[in-house]
């Protein structure tokens, strides 16, 4: 692997981090901070927010800066978002400094894609990018186990403490082994929100955006899942979580490395057909544990392998918007995380069983299939409309 994409990645993990990582400590933190653990979620629900819309945002307001001292400062700037947090004494302090953290962690991930893309070579395009993913997603799954452990060990602080010195070693190697990167062509802000007028990059947002809603209807919902159609203890259901992360984890090396062997287009559509058979597929597995597990990880794998595959589609289809797209991206999986939540919390309400969340989950998934499959077709149609007016 490139060093620098090595180096990026591990950047990835450090901001990725903080989004879910107070989810399995909110009680903790509640205690401390003298509120209610509902006012105490409301900290991942503004940090979420925030995330989504700072991407595209911060973005194009520094387009004009150099790649590698925007990175750092940025980096910077969530060091200091975190260090705010450690010391926040009350809940108003800690949930600007979230807001801090947020926006800049929004920005290091659309960077971490964007410079990634740029410095190597299109042939591995998909494959580096499936490494970056691989990062997002390996904190994302991981931050909630770790952050428990460490708060039983040392207090919530120390969570943060320990996410700012990791961020302090990002500092210095980016800035020691990163070489300087160009701006590139800088569209204003007006023109880059006009760039989703592109039905075909807007229907891949969207294929992006229901994917993970599908997914997050059952993993927001996947500990009362295990005990209700499996019984499970609190000890094996953390086994499987587990297992689940280290899916979850190899899923955007595979989504990378599938893109490059297949292509981007083929990856796609197998992979969002595969991830809704594996939801649906799901509850009638649940009678044996090793065959559960197997679809399981199956579903994990999947749940990050559609990433490079897409980030790699859209570079293609719009080189010179491709960096605000990959941002609309990542602000598109957001917004999925929340909607998947929601949703799942609504059918919940609704039907009292937690067993009709893969067939909720995988209906979502079929409308991410269908939107990619439309913007395939309309690729495919221009690029036939662009042959016909090549040979006349």
């Amino acid at each position: 692997m490139d060093l620098r994409v090595l180096l990026l990645a591990i950047s990835a993990i450090t901001v990725g981090l903080v989004e879910l990582v107070v989810g399995g400590i909110l009680p903790v933190i509640a205690d401390d901070l003298e509120v209610s653990i509902a006012t105490a979620g409301q900290l991942i629900t503004v940090f979420a927010l925030v995330y989504a819309v700072a991407g595209p945002v911060l973005l194009s307001l520094t387009a004009k800066i150099e790649r590698k001292k925007l990175y750092v400062i940025t980096l910077g700037v969530f060091f200091i978002g975190n260090v705010l947090t450690y010391f926040s004494p009350t809940f108003s302090m800690m949930m600007a400094a979230r807001i801090l953290t947020a926006a800049s962690a929004a920005l290091v991930i659309v960077l971490s894609l964007t410079i990634t893309a740029r410095i190597v070579e299109p042939r591995v395009r998909a494959k580096a990018l499936g490494y970056i993913y691989m990062g997002i997603s390996s904190s994302l799954v991981l931050g909630v186990p770790i952050g428990i452990v460490i708060t039983n060990a040392f207090g919530w602080r120390s969570v943060f403490l320990g996410i700012s010195i990791m961020t302090v070693g990002s500092i210095v190697l980016i800035a020691k082994f990163l070489e300087k990167i160009p701006t590139g062509e800088v569209q204003p802000l007006s023109e880059q929100i006009k760039a989703l007028a592109n039905k075909k990059i807007f229907f891949a947002h969207l294929a992006t955006m229901f994917m993970l809603a599908g997914h997050y209807t059952v993993y927001a919902y996947f500990t009362p899942f295990l005990e209700t159609t499996m019984n499970l203890s609190p000890y094996w259901i953390s086994v499987f979580y587990f297992l689940f992360g280290i899916a979850a984890v190899a899923g955007g090396a595979f989504g990378g490395g599938l893109a490059t062997r297949l292509g981007s287009k083929k990856s796609i559509l197998l992979i969002l057909g595969a991830f809704a058979v594996s939801l649906f597929a799901l509850p009638y597995t649940t009678f044996s544990i090793p065959i559960f597990i197997v679809f399981m990880m199956i579903w994990g794998g999947l749940s990050w392998a559609l990433a490079p595959a897409q980030q790699d589609y859209i570079i293609q289809s719009d080189p010179v918007s491709s960096d605000i797209h990959q941002s609309f991206n990542n602000s598109a999986l957001q917004v999925g995380i929340a909607i998947g939540s929601g949703v799942g919390g609504l059918a919940f309400s609704q039907t009292g069983s937690v067993t009709i969340m893969p067939a909720v989950g995988g209906s979502i998934v079929i409308v991410a299939f269908i939107c990619a499959a439309v913007s395939l077709s309309i690729s495919a149609e221009r690029k036939r409309n662009r042959q016909e007016q090549t040979a006349s």
